[in-house]
């Protein structure tokens, strides 16, 4: 009876330590270093054949940076600007002061005048869930100027509440550097390189890039996208965003579905928010 009663408590005390674990504390440790995870592996007895897989991964990342500078090479013109675009009207177009300004127009015009501005931004604050132990909140500024630059900084803040294991938080810091390539009145669409910072326990940096289109199919409706992808040592954090925005004179608001992956980590979120430009 003694050895039946102990194996139980065993059972149970084991069950209990692998699942008191988050799900935001399961994505911060498969985002640690391979060497973080090497050393937990390590402990716990299990060996991996790191030397092959270094080598593939050496032999990947070599030929996928040839892959990348070669496609940039030649592939120059569809990301910055064909010769031909400069005939039309969309190569000059201008920064309207806020979508709708005039009600065929969104975020661009093709003509200069009292619907227009050189520099336009705007502050928006998104609540995202995927359930009401998990959810988080969106703050982004998008600022806009020289007609086709731009720059984004955008704040991703995650919280998890469990009674079993405790609460837990995660943090992630974007920083884009963008490039509207395409600016009609009725439909834009951008690309951007920059940097992410993950918070808590990673506390690491990473390459960022990112992409994303609106189109203003009706007023006051828009329907906008967005997809940035950051590599964090051998893993990636993913957002895809798309959102239904309502706009009212320089405000709008937005709701939609967000999925976001963090390292091992999928969650599926519901959105919404407000934003304003000035």
């Amino acid at each position: 009876m003694k050895r039946a009663t102990l194996l139980f408590t065993t059972l149970v005390l084991s069950f209990n330590i692998t699942q008191a674990q988050g799900k935001l504390e399961k994505a911060e440790e498969s985002l640690a270093k391979k060497e973080q995870r090497n050393n937990r592996n390590s402990r716990s007895g299990n060996n991996d054949n790191d030397d092959d897989f270094s080598e593939n991964n050496f032999l990947a990342e070599t030929f996928g940076a040839l892959l990348v500078e070669a496609v940039l090479y030649t592939s120059y013109y569809t990301i910055i600007e064909i010769p031909i675009e400069t005939e039309y009207a969309a190569s000059t177009a201008s920064i309207t002061k806020y979508p709708y300004f005039n009600a065929t127009k969104g975020n661009y015009a093709y003509e200069w005048g009292e619907d227009t501005q050189v520099f336009r931004t705007t502050l928006s604050s998104r609540f995202i869930s995927e359930n009401s132990k998990l959810y988080g909140n969106h703050m982004n500024l998008d600022m806009r100027f020289l007609q086709r630059a731009g720059l984004e900084i955008d704040y991703l803040q995650l919280w998890e509440e469990n009674t079993n294991f405790g609460s837990n938080s995660l943090a992630i810091y974007t920083a884009l550097g963008k490039y509207h390539r395409v600016r009609t009145e009725r439909f834009n669409a951008w690309w951007g390189l920059g940097a992410a910072y993950v918070d808590g326990e990673i506390d690491e940096w990473g390459f960022t890039y990112g992409l994303g289109a609106e189109l203003f199919f009706t007023k006051p409706f828009s329907l906008e996208t967005t997809f940035n992808q950051t590599f964090i040592n051998e893993e990636t954090v993913n957002k895809f965003t798309i959102l239904l925005n309502y706009h009212v004179n320089r405000y709008k608001v937005s709701g939609g579905y967000e999925h976001l992956k963090i390292g091992s980590l999928d969650l599926s979120t519901f959105s919404v928010g407000v934003g304003v430009s000035f």
